[in-house]
Formats: structure tokens, C-alpha cells, sequence
């Protein structure tokens, strides 16, 4: 009798030490759960990331543009008067692997990660005007293929983010 109950007791703590299929689908319900909750909030806090390297290019061009006016008294036009002032005279290069596509009065450095700016295709209006400036950044910094992500800074120091490509799922853009 003694060896019975031993062998019972044995089978029902044999039974106890593994999983039910219930108890795996329950957790594999509930990390599927988390997921779908982290993954979009991760996503958009990359995306939100990336928007400061705009930030910090559009501080540096505007940095670089008071240089230059400071030394030609302009920030359009070159010192004859009639040559257009483009990155490469204010001596501002994006660094690195660049998200955006940057635009100056006109002038656009166009990266291949960014993908185009087009100043003549877009709601930021480069078009020169005297004893003033405007820098934009355009990119998209998220995965959709449908909205770009917008910047402008200008003279005052005033930096815009004219379409917001982290907050809006809407289908447009700059």
C-alpha cells in the first residue's frame, strides 16, 4: 500500500511540472499584446530621433549663413553682387549619413537617403529675398512612402516644423 501512494504522489507531481497548452497560449496572447502596444511606440520614438539631426544641420546652416554675411553683407548673393550664394560658399557640408535633403535660398544638397527636395515642388518657399534666409529640410524618416517630414529656420532664429511627419499619418507632405 505504501508503494501505491508513493506511486500516485509521484504521478500527480510528474503531472505538475510542465506547462497546459492553455497556460502558453495565455502567455503567447498576452506578449502578442505587448508587442503590438511597444513596437509602433519604438518606431515613433526613432522616428522622433532622427528629426534631430534637422535640427542640428538647420542650426549649423544658420550658424554658417550669419559667418557669411557677417564677412559679405549678404546671405543670397556672393560679393559681385549677382551670384547666388550656395552651400559650398558658406562652407557646410552634411557629416555622415544624412536623412534629410537640405535647401538654402535656393541652393539644394540633395542626398540619396532623404531622396529628392525639389524647391519648385514643395510648400517651403526658398525664393530669395534681401537681408534674409531660409534654410529647409526635407526628408522621410519613418517608414511610409507617402509623407516627408518638413523643417524651415530662419534669419531670427525661428526653427518650424512645417509638416511633422512623426505625429501626422496623413498622406502628404512639404
Amino acid at each position: 500500500m505504501d508503494s501505491l501512494s508513493k506511486t500516485i504522489n509521484k504521478m500527480q507531481t510528474d503531472k505538475e511540472k510542465g506547462f497546459t497548452l492553455i497556460e502558453l497560449m495565455i502567455v503567447v496572447a498576452i506578449l502578442g499584446i505587448l508587442a503590438a502596444i511597444a513596437i509602433p511606440n519604438f518606431m515613433r520614438f526613432q522616428a522622433k530621433s532622427r528629426q534631430s539631426e534637422a535640427k542640428t544641420n538647420l542650426g549649423a546652416i544658420g550658424t554658417t549663413a550669419e559667418s557669411y554675411r557677417a564677412e559679405f553683407d549678404s546671405y543670397t548673393l556672393q560679393p559681385d553682387g549677382v551670384t547666388l550664394v550656395a552651400f559650398n560658399d558658406l562652407g557646410w557640408a552634411p557629416q555622415g549619413t544624412a536623412r534629410y535633403a537640405y535647401g538654402y535660398n535656393g541652393d539644394v544638397i540633395d542626398t540619396t537617403v532623404a531622396g529628392g527636395f525639389d524647391p519648385e515642388s514643395t510648400a517651403v518657399d526658398l525664393s530669395l529675398t534681401p537681408g534674409v534666409f531660409l534654410a529647409a529640410a526635407e526628408g522621410n524618416i519613418d517608414a511610409e512612402t507617402d509623407a516627408e517630414d518638413c523643417w524651415t529656420y530662419d534669419n531670427v532664429r525661428v526653427l518650424t516644423n512645417t509638416y511633422n511627419d512623426v505625429s501626422l499619418d496623413a498622406v502628404g507632405g512639404c
